[in-house]
């Protein structure tokens, strides 16, 4: 008995360096060589993992940029500081990046909007599509306020506020997540330093807006009319500022007779 569990123990004593010794051979023989930049570029990069640089995660975008594949400003979570690291590290310069937040293109809150029925069931944004009307709201295009954007959200920059969502533009990084979670596309991404955009996305008449929500854009087109700079149009009842011509002058505001220029 005591034979049979020394050979039994030589034997696996003996696979083991065996098997231990393959590998490591193994491991030397095929080891990928990594790029010194690409680790010190990792290094650098927040960690988050987010995907809004749209690489898989901070080390597909460490790879990108040691190839040459991806500017050095490209993480939009570690803004202008981690891009100048990068930018050291690659000997390039970082330039300058314009810090961006998510908007929430709806202000259709629980008192200004109102709803055909009361609705009872799984309480997902993109279930509501298949959902008569797109959900209870009167407005089809307004948001939601299930909280998909909120979910996605790894910097817990979003909440739903009274039936709509609304962002910190503190706490936000611009990754996109909430963008892409939103089925109505109500989130997009704009300066930081935006003061005026319309927080409304319904394409429906105006009367028909009237109905539906106390706040949503008519497309009167009275904001187009009295800017000086070409930055306001209204397509599809909708109106649109060009945050690149907008000057922030407010006139816009001022003229919005439903006050939903923001």
């Amino acid at each position: 008995m005591l034979g049979a569990i020394i050979i039994a123990t030589v034997i696996v004593g003996g696979t083991g360096i065996i098997v231990g010794f393959f590998l490591g051979f193994s491991g030397e023989k095929f080891k990928v060589e990594v790029d010194p930049k690409e680790e010190a570029v990792l290094g650098v990069l927040p960690g988050n993992n987010c995907g809004g640089c749209g690489f898989p995660g901070c080390a597909g975008l460490a790879a990108a940029i040691a190839k040459g594949e991806a500017p050095v400003n490209q993480c939009p979570v570690g803004g202008a500081e981690c891009a100048a690291k990068i930018g050291a590290i690659m000997g390039v310069e970082a330039g300058e990046a314009v810090r961006q937040v998510a908007f929430v293109k709806c202000a259709g809150t629980c008192d200004k909007a109102n709803s055909d029925y009361v609705y009872t069931g799984v309480e997902d944004c993109a279930a509501l599509e298949f959902i008569p009307g797109g959900g209870p709201k009167s407005c089809s295009y307004g948001c939601a306020g299930f909280g998909n954007c909120v979910k996605a959200c790894p910097f817990d920059a979003i909440h739903v506020i009274d039936g709509v969502a609304v962002v910190d533009k503190e706490a936000c990084k611009a990754c996109g997540k909430c963008v892409a979670a939103c089925p109505k596309n109500l989130i997009e991404l704009i300066p930081y330093e935006a003061k005026h955009i319309v927080q409304c996305s319904s394409k429906d008449m105006g009367k028909n807006v009237m109905k539906a929500c106390s706040v949503g854009c008519i497309g009167c087109h009275l904001c187009e009319k009295n800017c000086e700079h070409d930055a306001v149009h209204v397509i599809d009842n909708i109106a649109y500022i060009d945050q690149t011509k907008c000057t922030q002058c407010g006139v816009c505001a001022e003229k919005c007779p439903k006050k939903i220029i923001l």
